[in-house]
């Protein structure tokens, strides 16, 4: 009987030991999940930072590419008005070359 007693006193040691172990890896479980809690704690704000950068990034590309389109068309009306002006002005001296002409004509027949 004794032996059986010691060997059930072994078992409650083993068994004990067992509990011990499972508790020990339980609580570096526990560590390695809130060190992970805290690291995804961290990106989720990294995240939301993040977004709201981009967010006004986008705002700010959107304002200055309107800006830039309406310089292009400013840039495009006012060259096309340039155009206009340089072919009116080329007209313009043609107009007046050939009249130029016909009264230096008229200036030598009423000379003459």
């Amino acid at each position: 009987m004794a032996q059986q007693g010691a060997s059930l006193q072994n078992f409650n040691n083993e068994l004990v030991r067992c509990i011990e172990d499972l508790r020990t890896k339980r609580e570096q479980l526990n560590v390695q999940i809130s060190a992970e809690e805290e690291e995804k704690s961290k990106i989720q704000n990294d995240l939301r930072v993040l977004t709201e950068r981009l967010a006004r990034v986008n705002q700010s590309l959107s304002r200055k590419m309107s800006s830039r389109a309406e310089y292009d068309k400013t840039i495009a009306d006012t060259e096309q008005a340039y155009m206009k002006i340089l072919e009116s002005s080329q007209t313009l001296l043609h107009v007046l070359k050939r009249e130029s002409a016909s009264l230096g004509k008229k200036g030598a027949t009423a000379a003459s």
